[in-house]
């Protein structure tokens, strides 16, 4: 039995991340058309450097998900924060807060496309921003939740006990113990955005491509070296951040339980 497991392990592992070094090694292949290796080069992310259409939707990309973030760690945190006193509906709101997440991105990006025609928004780099938001405030929420379930409130009771206003036992108690779980859902939803490619595509112009959906536009003329290479460049800066996530949320609460 164990030795079925095992092997079954292996098999789930190499079907998840063999593709994933096929695609990173290939990008330092010497062929233009990436089918056979013929020698190791770093040709084709120096093409990449000097690119100026890559260029520009690298900064397409990070504009998008910079100003999203920003805006979603913001509301998010305010959602769940809102979240914590005890009120009618609760349970509706937090749904509602959360659905995003459970939302397929193709519906959600439908839904925004209507929306932005509807109030006679051309598609742009600021349409993206919202909608980034729109999903990535969910998923603030929700890391910033859990935080606050696992303080102990009873520190930032005991601090307007002593004296403190409200607005000093959040500034001083409460803020400081879930400001790594503010961080970590910041950082997820960076990460979140620097990949998203559907609700990009419906809500972007022309002149307003990002580099997942240059990877789309290439993919459509045959799987190329500076394709992977790319590609290689977002999974490598996702896993940095999606590992720098991990580092943050595992930082212990001030004031939680024993």
């Amino acid at each position: 039995m164990r030795k079925a497991l095992g092997l079954y392990t292996a098999v789930l592992l190499a079907s998840l991340y063999v593709p994933i070094a096929v695609l990173v090694a290939f990008s330092f292949n010497a062929s233009k058309h990436g089918v056979t290796w013929t020698g190791f080069t770093l040709g084709w992310y120096g093409e990449l450097a000097r690119d100026g259409q890559v260029l520009n939707e690298l900064k397409n990309t990070v504009v998008i998900a910079a100003a999203s973030t920003v805006l979603a760690t913001v509301l998010g945190t305010l959602a769940a924060l809102a979240a914590r006193s005890h009120f009618r509906g609760k349970r509706l709101y937090a749904t509602l807060v959360s659905l995003p997440v459970m939302i397929p991105d193709i519906v959600l990006a439908c839904a925004l496309y209507a929306m932005f025609d509807a109030v006679r928004m051309s598609p742009s780099l600021t349409n993206a921003v919202l909608g980034h938001t729109t999903f990535n405030l969910a998923y603030v929420a929700v890391v910033v939740s859990a935080r606050l379930q696992g303080m102990d409130r009873s520190v930032e009771l005991a601090a307007q006990d002593l004296g403190a206003s409200p607005w000093e036992a959040f500034w001083k108690v409460t803020l400081p113990a879930i400001l790594p779980g503010i961080l970590a859902g910041a950082v997820l939803a960076f990460t979140l955005s620097l990949d998203d490619f559907v609700v990009t595509y419906f809500t972007t112009g022309p002149g307003d491509a990002t580099l997942p959906v240059r990877i789309y536009s290439m993919v459509r003329f045959g799987v190329t070296p500076k394709m992977n290479a790319v590609s290689t460049l977002i999974l490598a800066v996702s896993l940095a951040l999606i590992m720098l996530s991990l580092r943050i949320s595992r930082v212990p609460v001030a004031g939680g339980g024993r």
